[in-house]
C-alpha cells in the first residue's frame, strides 16, 4: 500500500486537489492523508467543506499581511516539524505555484520523500509575472521526482529545462473539479442564489471580473478600473459588472475608491459554488485567474486576461480567450467587440477546452498503479 500526503494552503489548490482526493481515498491500495497549511484560511476551508474533504493535519499558518519569507521559512519548519517527522509517506502530492509547493516540496526533498507536483511546467517566461509563482513553480519543477503536466505544452517547458524523466500528460484536475460542482449545483435551487444576490441584475449582461494577483497592484489595477467605469458607462442600460473583490488590502481599498457606478457591484468574494454559479449566468469574465482561464472554456464562456503574459497559452492559442494585460484601450476594445459582434463571441467557444476533459483524475490513479508502483 503506497501512502500519499496531499499538502496544500489556498483555494484554488483545494479545488485542484479535491478530485483526486476522491479517486485515490477510495481505492484500498493507497493511504491517504490530507494536510493544509491554510495560507488563506477562509478560502480554503469553505471548499473542503463544499467537496467534504477531511484533514488530518491542519498548520493554520495564516496571520495578516503575512510577508513571503517569515511565511516560506516558517511552513518548511512546520511541515517538516508537524508532519514529515511524525509520520512516513512515499509520496508528497502537491499542487500549483503557492508558496505551500515551494515550502512543501523542499521539505519533502530534505527527508528524502518524493514530490509528485500536479499541473507541472506551467511557464510564463517572467520571473516578475506571475510572482513569486513562477520562481515557485521552476523550483519545485527541479525538487520534484514525478511532474503530472496539464497540457502538451506544459510538457515541452519541461523538455526545454532538461527535466525529461517521469513526465506525463494528464489534463487538469480544475475541470474534473468543476464538473463536481456543477452536479452539485444541480441539486441545489437555482433561487438560493438568485435570491442571496437580489441586488445583481440578471437581465442584463453580467460581466464577472476578478482582479487579485500582485503584479496587477497600483497603476495596473488602477487603469483597469479606469476601463471598467468607462465599459459601465457605455453600457449603462445592458451591462452589469459584478467584481467579487479580493480579500487582500491592496485590492480592497482601491476598487471601493475607483470603482463606483450603478452597474458595478462590488461584492464579497465568492465561495466555490457561488463563483461557478456566477461563471454560468455570466455573458463573459474579465479576470488575472488562472483558473478561471482554465474553467471557463467548459462553461462557453468568453475570457479577457488582465495579464501582460500568461502561463495558460493553451486558452490563447485557442481562441477561448484574449490577452489585454491592464491596457484601458484593449480592455475597452475587446469587451465592446464581445458584447457587439456575435459573430466573435461565438469564435470564442467554438474549439473543446485545452486543458482537459474531466478524466484527469482518473489518469493519474492509472499512473499511480503502474509507472509509479515500484
Amino acid at each position: 500500500m503506497k501512502s500519499i500526503l496531499f499538502l496544500f494552503g489556498t483555494r484554488p489548490e483545494a479545488i485542484k486537489m479535491a478530485p483526486l482526493i476522491h479517486c485515490l481515498s477510495n481505492d484500498p491500495e493507497f493511504r491517504i492523508k490530507v494536510g493544509v497549511t491554510a495560507q488563506h484560511r477562509e478560502m480554503l476551508d469553505q471548499v473542503l467543506d463544499f467537496f467534504e474533504i477531511n484533514v488530518d493535519y491542519d498548520l493554520n499558518v495564516m496571520s495578516p499581511d503575512q510577508k513571503l519569507h517569515t511565511l516560506t521559512s516558517r511552513l518548511i519548519a512546520d511541515i517538516t516539524n508537524d508532519i514529515l517527522l511524525k509520520e512516513s509517506f512515499d509520496f508528497v502530492l502537491v499542487q500549483g505555484d503557492t508558496t505551500t509547493v515551494l515550502a512543501a516540496s523542499l521539505a519533502a526533498f530534505y527527508q528524502k520523500v518524493k514530490v509528485v507536483h500536479l499541473e507541472a511546467g506551467l511557464r510564463s517566461g517572467n520571473m516578475d509575472a506571475p510572482f513569486p509563482e513562477e520562481m515557485n513553480r521552476i523550483l519545485t519543477s527541479k525538487l520534484a521526482s514525478i511532474h503530472l503536466c496539464p497540457t502538451e505544452n506544459a510538457k515541452a517547458n519541461l523538455f526545454a529545462e532538461n527535466i525529461k524523466e517521469n513526465v506525463y500528460v494528464v489534463g487538469n484536475t480544475v475541470i474534473d473539479a468543476l464538473f463536481l460542482g456543477l452536479e452539485k449545483l444541480r441539486e441545489m435551487p437555482d433561487t438560493s442564489f438568485s435570491e442571496k444576490y437580489h441586488n445583481i441584475d440578471f437581465t442584463k449582461k453580467i460581466i464577472l471580473v476578478t482582479c487579485h494577483r500582485r503584479e496587477n497592484f497600483g497603476q495596473p489595477f488602477e487603469s483597469i478600473c479606469k476601463a471598467l467605469l468607462t465599459i459601465a458607462a457605455q453600457h449603462q442600460d445592458d451591462v452589469e459588472i459584478v467584481y467579487p473583490v479580493h480579500p487582500n488590502p491592496n485590492v480592497q481599498k482601491a476598487a471601493h475608491q475607483h470603482l463606483v457606478a450603478r452597474n458595478i457591484k462590488l461584492i464579497s468574494p465568492l465561495d466555490y459554488p457561488d463563483l461557478i454559479w456566477m461563471m454560468s449566468k455570466s455573458y463573459m469574465i474579465l479576470t488575472d485567474s488562472g483558473g478561471i482561464q482554465e474553467e471557463a472554456p467548459s462553461l462557453g464562456k468568453p475570457v479577457i486576461v488582465l495579464r501582460e503574459v500568461t502561463e495558460r497559452i493553451e486558452g490563447i492559442t485557442a481562441g477561448n480567450a484574449v490577452l489585454a494585460g491592464s491596457s484601458v484601450e484593449k480592455i475597452i476594445a475587446e469587451t465592446s467587440r464581445l458584447l457587439s459582434d456575435r459573430y466573435y463571441y461565438d469564435s470564442f467557444t467554438a474549439s473543446a477546452n485545452p486543458y482537459g476533459d474531466g478524466n484527469a483524475g482518473s489518469k493519474i490513479v492509472a499512473l499511480f498503479k503502474t509507472a509509479f508502483s515500484g
